[in-house]
């Protein structure tokens, strides 16, 4: 029987790279421990994002790096998934009961990031997280129809209002606040006022990712959320094509002005199938989500088919990871989520929250 050591199980781990959080085990900090006992290992990782569509492949792929790298005749595996809160813009106070604010943005409309945001919510909840989804287009709410509701959240104490929850995620928007067919004729200052009363008076739950999808464009709602509200970071929703890259580019500098860190691009409706014949086609132009992410040094999160599937479900009220959950679609969904959330993790924490505070008093 050989002895194996922990240096040895160690450098093999290093040998390793995750391909949601792009490094191995040991630089992301995620090695909780490992115990040797002869040629008998035990690694335990704790994981700062959800992993419950990946905890055996990610289990699997580190028990064979081990075994790859040293003389270990046994490995075990175990994985603990724990949510930290990350580091936000100076300056901005925490909002009650949510650990990270994910801002999903794009520079124009048309380009899918509403029904991106919710099934990015939607795949976050499926891995295992406690998600809120904050619709913040205050002009054109599409949360309700799309989660599937449309009643009038409670408020038990006549200020603050309950969330309304569907498919096991928490949702708020202006939409269950007034008929469908109203139209908000508001100014800019009206507008930026109600986004910031739907985010605070909402009694979240313990939220670990809080998906905000905000309007398109660079205006106010946009500058309002990146100065008053803690994000951990942006999303930014794109097509190939060049007239929308011109605005996405937008998008993401304005986040840059603000110190919001963009995790990442996810192109949408990259390529077209058809649903007769097969044939593959790129109606919006080919690589420019790419491009993008190259020009910028940030990372392009997935990319997304124009399906009609995908429209049709959220139309509908049950969004393409709930309504088919075994769908090549919902896993590139899933892959996304995990990406965010393993760049994410890889943030700073913030630890703000855990210090008192001091109060001087004059005796």
């Amino acid at each position: 029987m050989a002895n194996v050591s922990e240096q040895q199980v160690e450098t093999a781990l290093k040998g390793y790279v995750d391909p949601y959080m792009d490094r191995d085990p040991v630089s992301a900090k995620i090695v909780d421990g490992i115990q040797v006992d002869g040629d008998r290992v035990t690694v335990n990782l704790k994981v700062g994002f959800p992993v419950e569509g990946y905890r055996d492949e990610l289990a699997a792929a580190v028990r064979d790096a081990v075994k790859g790298g040293t003389e270990a005749s046994d490995v075990t595996v175990n994985i603990e998934q724990k949510v930290e809160t990350h580091s936000v813009q100076q300056g901005v106070s925490p909002i009650s009961g949510v650990k990270n604010i994910i801002a999903v943005a794009s520079g124009k409309g048309g380009v899918g990031k509403s029904t991106t945001a919710v099934n990015l919510a939607l795949a976050l909840a499926a891995e295992g997280a406690k998600v809120g989804l904050l619709d913040a287009d205050i002009y054109g709410p599409s949360t309700p129809r799309m989660m599937g509701l449309s009643d009038k959240p409670d408020s038990k104490d006549g200020k603050t209002l309950e969330p309304m929850v569907n498919y096991g995620v928490q949702t708020m928007s202006i939409g269950y606040l007034i008929d469908e067919d109203t139209p908000m004729v508001w100014r800019g200052p009206m507008v930026t006022q109600a986004l910031e009363q739907l985010l605070n008076d909402t009694n979240w739950d313990d939220v670990d990712y809080l998906v905000i999808d905000l309007p398109p464009g660079t205006g106010d709602i946009q500058l309002t959320l990146a100065q008053k509200v803690p994000v951990s970071g942006a999303l930014i929703v794109t097509t190939p094509q060049d007239i929308s890259l011109l605005d996405a580019r937008k998008a993401h500098k304005m986040f840059e002005k603000v110190s919001v860190d963009t995790l990442g691009i996810i192109e949408n409706m990259s390529i077209h199938i058809c649903s007769n014949c097969g044939h593959e086609e790129h109606i919006f132009g080919e690589g420019g989500g790419q491009s993008m992410a190259d020009e910028y040094g940030i990372d392009l999160l997935g990319s997304l088919p124009l399906d009609i599937h995908i429209r049709e479900q959220a139309d509908g009220g049950k969004p393409t990871v709930v309504a088919d959950p075994d769908s090549r679609l919902t896993e590139i969904y899933r892959q996304i989520a995990r990406r965010t959330a393993a760049r994410l993790s890889l943030k700073g924490r913030e630890y703000s929250h855990k210090f008192p505070n001091i109060v001087i008093q004059d005796n």
